[in-house]
């Protein structure tokens, strides 16, 4: 029984269990997968329910041992002991697979509600109920695996795994002398079976000491290792441009230790002005925004710059947030009292700090993706059919660079910092320089050799305005790219260019003189002037201008009666008709027609 095999000869349930989590696996021995790697594999994060598929292994498993617990009706507890391991009628290396599942079970299920006690705080409780379970069970594995019939590896192998499940409960009670212990006993454990083995195997042991090493360093803060946190920052470091559960778990840990420390934050100084701190969430991203400004400087690579900069950039927005939440209840606070709005309040100064972080963020970020372009430009291109990097991309970049400076200027609380509006100045005609160069660069690849020159002639004006500006702000451009290595490039550029439009005009095919001359004068102005034009026999010759030009013409006079002010008109009144008194006599007469 598990001499030479270990504990499991099921591989088809190994590799039916690798294929469901979507996790690549050789399956090199039966034991170390299912000790070493199960906790690798079970993520509350994956569709498929770890919970629900060990639980269904154990019903297989008791279904086909024969080691049901009662039936439908009633249950009767049955418990793999050591004698029974003894025994050759229980000569079966799956009985020793029961007491693992149960462990795993209780282990996922735990993993479950650690991901659900986020929102409801209460499931803690359930999870370290389930946490403990994982452990006795876990004690019960090592106790079954003493039994002669089991190899040494797996005697091993055991009681890492036992070691494992215990410093997780110590560490969710926050016992961290006792979980560092547990964990660093696993890891010695690991060590020397990793050295004992073929690369083969050790590639797993040696993965499965990563995974513990971040939990070592936490426990160390938290009894009073200082260091424990730069090296926190390393691991992240060292993992790479990839995600996962090791990703997650370094972020998780990093999170918790700037959490601790944030709390002796108060305040924080940022032009010139002293600003408190209140908001936590605000406090914990000052804080370890220093030591993801270093881990970006210190990135081995693009993709990991890239990972660092995308994360430190959500941390940012976040954080931008919950300041706006609170700006809000500011608003309606200043509305009750009827304060006057016109001074920039500490939360106000705090919110324009942290946007001015995240555009500069923004800038960096842009900034390196463009080296990273103008590094591939440089490069020949060896595969025709693949689209390689183009100037108009390095456009597009800087036109976001531009337009977060341009927001940079217009932060509220800055408007009357001059020294700022001048440095936001100077970065801005640094990298209109950069821009202008480029788009210089696809015009000379469409052969556009007058427009290409006159923008390489802006790209020298803005890098001289650079130059002499940057004199009385001596400390503006240490971040910036170096304008006196463009100015380099730009006269090289121009001479190469000048070189070009002279060979592209002598390869040019030479055209007859009379197709030289484009004229568009109509034919009947240039009648004493003969030369062949195709167009005149077309179907829109060019013989007279229509419709033709005006031409300016003399007004028609207007006539104004200026005299008849000055008439003096005979009387008419002898001519009026003039009404007679008729009376109520009168009045008859005209009612019946008498008087007409």
């Amino acid at each position: 029984m598990a001499c030479d095999t270990g504990i499991i000869k099921d591989t088809g349930e190994i590799e039916d269990w690798t294929m469901a989590v979507n996790r690549s696996l050789t399956i090199i021995d039966q034991t170390l997968c299912w000790l070493i790697v199960t906790h690798c594999k079970i993520h509350p994060s994956l569709s498929l329910c770890p919970r629900g598929y060990c639980s269904r292994r154990l019903r297989r498993l008791r279904k086909t041992l024969g080691f049901k617990c009662g039936n439908r009706h009633k249950f009767t507890g049955k418990k793999v002991t050591v004698e029974m391991l003894s025994d050759n009628r229980y000569a079966d290396n799956r009985y020793l697979l029961l007491v693992l599942m149960e462990a795993e079970r209780a282990w996922s299920y735990a993993m479950q509600l650690k991901q659900e006690a986020n929102t409801e705080p209460r499931k803690r409780f359930h999870l370290l109920s389930r946490l403990r379970k994982a452990a006795k069970h876990g004690e019960r594995l090592e106790k079954l695996c003493e039994s002669p019939r089991v190899d040494a590896k797996t005697k091993l192998e055991a009681q890492a795994y036992t070691s494992y499940l215990s410093g997780m409960v110590r560490f969710e009670l926050q016992e961290w002398k006792a979980a560092m212990e547990a964990f660093n006993k696993c890891k010695t454990i690991y060590e020397k079976l990793a050295s004992a083995f073929t690369e083969e195997l050790a590639v797993l042991y040696h993965q499965r000491v990563e995974e513990i090493s971040p939990n070592i360093r936490y426990c160390a803060y938290n009894i009073g290792d200082q260091n424990a946190m730069n090296e926190l920052m390393q691991m992240r470091l060292s993992a790479g441009g990839g995600g996962g559960m090791m990703a997650e778990k370094l972020e998780a840990l990093i999170t918790q230790t700037r959490a601790k420390q944030a709390a002796t934050m108060s305040e924080v100084e940022w032009r010139g002005r002293t600003v408190p701190v209140k908001i936590d969430k605000a406090r914990i991203f000052l804080l370890g925004l220093g030591d993801n400004e270093a881990a970006i400087a210190q990135a081995a690579n693009e993709e990991t710059k890239e990972r660092l900069y995308e994360t430190l950039l959500a941390e940012c927005r976040d954080t931008i947030q919950a300041v706006r939440e609170e700006l809000k209840t500011e608003a309606k606070q200043r509305e009750r009292s009827d304060e006057a709005s016109g001074k920039v309040t500490n939360l106000q100064f705090l919110h324009s700090y942290l946007t001015y972080i995240k555009l500069w963020t923004v800038v960096k970020r842009n900034e390196s993706m463009a080296h990273m372009l103008q590094a591939k430009l440089k490069e020949p291109q060896t595969d025709e059919n693949k689209r390689g990097p183009r100037p108009q991309d390095l456009i597009r970049l800087y036109d976001i660079i531009l337009q977060s400076l341009a927001e940079l200027s217009t932060l509220q609380g800055l408007e009357e910092d001059h020294t700022f509006q001048k440095e936001v100045a100077l970065k801005m005609l640094v990298y209109k320089a950069y821009r202008c160069f480029f788009i210089a660069q696809s015009y000379v690849l469409v052969k556009k050799w007058s427009e290409a020159l006159v923008l390489y002639e802006r790209v020298l004006k803005y890098a001289k305005e650079v130059q002499s500006k940057a004199k009385t702000l001596n400390n503006s451009l240490k971040d910036l790219p170096d304008v006196q290595e463009l100015i380099t490039e730009v006269n090289a550029e121009k001479y190469s260019l000048q070189a070009a439009a002279i060979l592209d005009t002598e390869d040019a095919p030479e055209a007859p003189s009379q197709q030289k001359v484009k004229d568009n004068t109509p034919l009947c102005e240039r009648l004493e002037t003969f030369h062949l034009d195709p167009t005149l026999v077309g179907k829109q010759p060019n013989l007279v201008q229509f419709p033709p030009d005006f031409q300016p013409i003399p007004c028609k006079p207007l006539f104004f009666d200026l005299a008849l002010n000055h008439v003096a008109f005979p009387p008419l009144d002898d001519k009026v008709e003039q009404k007679g008194k008729g009376g109520l006599t009168g009045y008859i007469k005209g009612i019946f027609g008498f008087g007409s």
